[in-house]
């Protein structure tokens, strides 16, 4: 009978604990936040090294439309930034000959067509910086284009850097709605973050130079992240500003009100250059990357086709892999 119970009380068998970092539940909660921020800086950076990429120039600019037939500038305003989900009919641009549209829809037109000149040059720019860095000497890309990975300007950003041949970054961010990159991005360089700070993170430590280009709420963000980055001197690097569309901007902010009531010194206004065409804003780009990064470049030879060795193949000892 004694025997009877002690086996009663025997317990089962049990399953293998997991492994800590295939441990899902634990990856995902409070608990695991560290290890999760950790991996949003280690990943991007393995992916860098290895497609020696040595710096970048940022593009900004509305994620709030997508680019239809930009030629005859019609575009679908999307429901919020970088979404696939579309805007309402009735706060769509109104299409051309249509006779019967209210107020909001025509003005979303007139917009349509401004936006879509600044999508053809913003690929137009992308595709020059993009052709220019390619023939720099080196043994890593320079001045990668660099965008928030979605549609509307960073698709253009992205995509004139592909049409010129070049290696394009795409900085996705994981939003409460469902999104998707596009297609321009190069694939090993297409990332997506979790949280905002460490994308943010990857815009300023490898930017050289930023254009930003009419956008909302997450551009006029990602600007000034930078234009206090710059000011503070917070970062030990000369960043070369650009915003693109004078009236767009000089409408939306009043740099010269911000001076005049001391919120800013008259010296922060040389922070950031004003531009309207294409050749103007690369004129800008050039002779800034050029003094502050090429001026004494003694880096020669071409960029190897095979992927960089990782920093364990490169400087690490042969040590065993663990099976």
């Amino acid at each position: 009978m004694a025997d009877d119970a002690n086996n009663e009380l025997q317990p089962g068998a049990l399953k293998q604990a997991p492994l800590a970092y295939e441990n899902a539940e634990f990856l995902s909660s409070p608990d695991g936040r560290s290890l999760r921020i950790l991996a949003e800086y280690n990943e991007p950076m393995a992916r860098f090294r290895r497609e020696r990429i040595q710096d970048t120039v940022v593009f900004f600019g509305s994620a709030r439309f997508h680019a239809l037939d930009v030629a005859r500038a019609e575009l679908e305003l999307l429901a919020n930034t970088g979404s696939v989900a579309v805007a309402p009919e009735a706060e769509q641009p109104a299409k051309a000959g249509e006779t019967e549209t209210t107020e909001l829809r025509r003005k979303r037109a007139e917009a349509a067509v401004e936006m879509a000149r600044y999508y053809e040059d913003a690929r137009t720019l992308a595709g020059m910086v993009t052709r220019w860095a390619k023939a720099l000497p080196g043994r890593r890309h320079r001045f990668v284009v660099t965008s928030g990975g979605g549609p509307g300007i960073m698709e253009a950003a992205n995509r004139g850097a592909y049409e010129a041949g070049g290696k394009t970054i795409g900085l996705n961010i994981m939003l409460p709605f469902e999104q998707r990159p596009n297609p321009y991005i190069t694939p090993a360089l297409n990332l997506n973050f979790h949280y905002f700070f460490m994308r943010k993170y990857w815009f300023a430590y490898l930017a050289k130079a930023l254009v930003v280009f009419p956008g909302g709420f997450g551009t006029l963000d990602e600007m000034f992240e930078l234009l206090t980055l710059t000011q503070t001197r917070k970062l030990a690097k000369k960043i070369t500003v650009v915003l693109y569309g004078t009236s767009y901007w000089r409408g939306v902010i009043d740099f010269e009100m911000l001076a005049e009531k001391g919120a800013i010194s008259p010296g922060d206004m040389g922070i950031f250059q004003f531009a309207d065409t294409p050749e103007e804003a690369f004129a800008i780009l050039k002779d800034g990357l050029t003094k502050n990064y090429l001026s004494e470049c003694k880096d020669v030879g071409t960029v190897p086709e095979e992927p960089a060795p990782s920093a364990q193949e490169l400087l690490g000892p042969d040590i065993a892999k663990t099976r």
